[in-house]
């Protein structure tokens, strides 16, 4: 089985997209957004994801499909679930989680009718090929009576002993956000429980946490749980202001007698474009993240594409004794690594006069390590023109221990508005700074001292906006720069002949 065939003319307009990532996953064509249903079965990883398999805007929501052995290479299979139009979910299949229930593969989505959106079984019986969904569903008739709610959708579901349980996402009006829990004894008749938390959707310190928690995820990882949440608000004058207001956001803390106890809390990513993360527990109990990385060029601008919406690289993520939630590329990502130009022990100024030539490139790996004084600065440019006119810029302040992503200039294009995303980044007593960055066209994916992200979507207009440069004021002892330009995934970047290469993989 593989993705339906697409016409001659999309497949050379995507092609020849100096836009369109190299190796980060994306459907063949048209609209992606939320990751969901992540499971690894019979040690192949399936990733399903929000889709419009006819065209590239949002509606007619389906479950797309890809499958992988190692994180890296996707396949993609034709869509796994489909609106019904005689069903609960006609106007769309959304967001959900995938598990295994007594052997058997198991979805639980939102339904989308009519404005109502209410919870829905599916089940597979040929390694998540085909799914069925169940004669029941909805699998709830109704929100709970007695809340006046603010959304009710987005599911995440585990196992404890012969009860299952279910978060989903919603907001008590006028109040915040909150997660409703349900259990069950046989995923079909299920009873609401509570809110294991609930917000304030008018306090902004320590966190901003809105009106409506999107795909709510609580998981153990190590001695700690971790509720992951995405920011959403009802209110106009909040949702008018752009999507920078929508974000990712992790909660660490203790999860007893059904409630939880947030001890510590912070942004899952702190760039414009990571929303609606999902996560699993792999066969070797590693907890792997995927986000929606949305784009931030016009509709008009990603209609004549034919494609919007990517995801993030897997993120390995662990516990870290100051409460934050940490954060790595998966390892498997090395793999698409060409050798590359390195440098070790050098003052970065007389690098920066030698010129960094030889580390051009639109679809790259960049590890920096590097000692900053406290009172000077690190920058590393990538994506940026001969002279300058276009670039994105990572900046490492150390007076104010702040690092900052810098897409002002990132695109040419009028219609592309870039920002300054910034986070603190304090680092301790003889600690370097260790950036893990990751060019892929139009993405840039950064991780900082292996807690940090920061990811944003850029546009360059210019082909020759490739270039590397790095640069520092004050005291900063470089220790290593590599630059490894990466593989591409998709077949298609074979055919305009890009600075990625291809493995055969595919």
């Amino acid at each position: 089985m593989t993705y339906p065939a697409l016409p001659d003319d999309l497949l050379t307009r995507l092609a020849a997209d100096p836009h369109r990532p190299a190796y980060h996953c994306l459907p063949p064509a048209h609209w992606m957004n939320d990751p969901n249903g992540l499971i690894q079965w019979r040690g192949q990883y399936h990733l399903f994801y929000q889709h419009n398999p006819h065209g590239p805007f949002w509606g007619t929501i389906h479950w797309g499909h890809a499958v992988s052995p190692d994180l890296v290479h996707w396949r993609h299979l034709p869509p796994a679930l489909a609106p019904d139009p005689d069903g609960p979910d006609r106007d769309g299949v959304f967001s959900g989680c995938a598990f295994a229930a007594d052997g058997t593969p198991t979805i639980l989505y939102t339904a989308f009718n009519a404005g109502v959106q209410l919870p829905c079984l599916a089940v597979s019986y040929d390694d998540l090929l085909t799914w069925h969904k169940h004669p029941a569903n909805p699998i709830i008739q109704a929100p709970p009576p007695d809340l006046d709610l603010v959304g009710f959708r987005d599911h995440s579901a585990w196992r404890e002993g012969s009860q299952w349980y279910q978060l989903i996402g919603s907001g008590l009006r006028g109040v915040g956000g909150t997660a409703l829990l349900y259990t069950s004894a046989d995923l079909v008749h299920w009873v609401y429980v509570q809110p294991i938390l609930v917000g304030d959707r008018d306090a902004v310190e320590p966190l901003w946490t809105g009106s409506m928690w999107e795909c709510p995820d609580l998981f153990r990882l190590g001695n700690r749980h971790v509720l992951v949440i995405s920011v959403w608000d009802e209110r106009p004058e909040w949702s008018t202001t752009g999507s920078e207001l929508q974000y990712a956001a992790y909660l660490t803390g203790d999860f007893t007698a059904h409630r939880f106890t947030p001890l510590s809390q912070g942004r899952v990513d702190h760039g414009r474009s990571f929303y609606a993360p999902q996560s699993l527990t792999d066969e070797q109990g590693r907890r792997l993240m995927f986000g929606w990385l949305r784009e931030t060029r016009p509709v008009a601008a990603q209609i004549a594409a034919g494609w919007s919406g990517v995801l993030s690289l897997p993120r390995v993520l662990s516990p870290r004794d100051d409460g934050r939630l940490g954060m790595e590329p998966a390892p498997e990502l090395e793999r698409l690594r060409r050798q590359g130009p390195h440098w070790r022990d050098v003052a970065v100024n007389e690098l920066a006069e030698a010129g960094l030539a030889e580390a051009q490139g639109d679809a790259l790996e960049i590890g920096v390590e590097a000692a900053v004084g406290p009172d000077s600065q690190l920058r590393l440019a990538v994506l940026r023109s001969p002279d300058g006119a276009e670039e994105t810029a990572l900046v490492y302040d150390g007076p104010s221990g702040v690092l900052s992503l810098d897409t002002t200039r990132a695109s040419l294009d009028a219609a592309v508005q870039g920002d300054v995303s910034s986070a603190p980044l304090p680092l301790t007593d003889g600690e370097t700074l260790r950036l893990r960055v990751f060019v892929d066209r139009s993405v840039v994916e950064v991780f900082a001292n292996g807690w940090l992200c920061l990811t944003s979507r850029v546009y360059p207009t210019r082909r020759d906006s490739q270039g590397v440069t790095l640069s520092a004021d004050g005291e900063v002892t470089l220790r290593t720069l590599d630059v490894w330009p990466m593989n591409s995934i998709h077949p298609l970047h074979d055919l305009r002949g890009g600075k990625a290469g291809h493995d055969d993989h595919d």
